[in-house]
């Protein structure tokens, strides 16, 4: 699948959007975004690989809570439903994996490492949300960076959250039809912030607290 490319310019201006858009929750919405305006809010653009990445390991822990209700916004650590109902831990672990191997697809100059991904938590919307009012996609994954050779650490682990405006209604029907899913929206989001976090300046972790384990699944 080809992979979207958007000005840079337009981040900013749809970061001041996201924060002045109001949808009441009796209005479906019904307009219709273009494929060019589906970009990450605040996500710089990445000029430089800081990074030859060597390989890219994705881990979502069982112990994470899937929710399958279709509630407006269900207490769960894993929300998807963008695929067929299945092994949730297993689609949202391709989602990351794709997004992923295209954020790093470039980055063959510098440093070589590798880059361990785990999922803390992945909101998406269900379908009483998607088809009304609509609202946002939600991601908290812990990101580590080390050496592909000594294993040293380099960056992290750190927790990185963050989130992405999400159709609803008629205007999540049209773009359907057009072939912007929830997947399409959500695999790029996560291409465009994961390019972005690794293009910030490592910063390695007290050796106290490098273990990955101190974090709270789900918090």
């Amino acid at each position: 699948m080809k992979t979207l490319r958007f000005p840079a310019v337009l981040a900013g201006l749809t970061l001041l959007a996201a924060c002045a858009q109001v949808v009441p929750a009796t209005r479906a919405a019904t307009e219709v975004t273009a494929l060019d305006e589906i970009v990450v809010s605040g996500a710089p653009a990445v000029t430089q690989p800081r990074y030859d990445v060597r390989e890219v390991r994705v881990t979502v822990p069982r112990t994470l809570h899937v929710s399958e209700a279709n509630l407006y916004y269900p207490i769960a650590d894993l929300v998807w439903r963008g695929d067929p109902r299945g092994d949730r831990y297993a689609q949202v672990s391709a989602i990351f994996t794709e997004a992923a191997d295209r954020a790093t697809a470039q980055m063959h100059a510098g440093r070589p490492v590798t880059v361990d991904i785990e999922v803390l938590r992945f909101h998406a919307l269900t379908e009483k949300t998607r088809y009304s009012v609509g609202g946002s996609y939600g991601v908290k994954f812990s990101l580590t960076v080390r050496d592909a050779q000594s294993g040293a650490l380099i960056d992290g682990p750190r927790v990185v959250k963050a989130g992405h405006p999400a159709s609803g209604g008629q205007k999540a029907l049209d773009e359907e039809a057009r072939g912007l899913t929830e997947k399409v929206v959500v695999t790029q989001f996560l291409d465009d912030l994961l390019r972005a976090e690794l293009a910030k300046p490592g910063v390695p972790a007290p050796v106290a607290e490098d273990r990955i384990s101190l974090l709270e699944p789900g918090q």
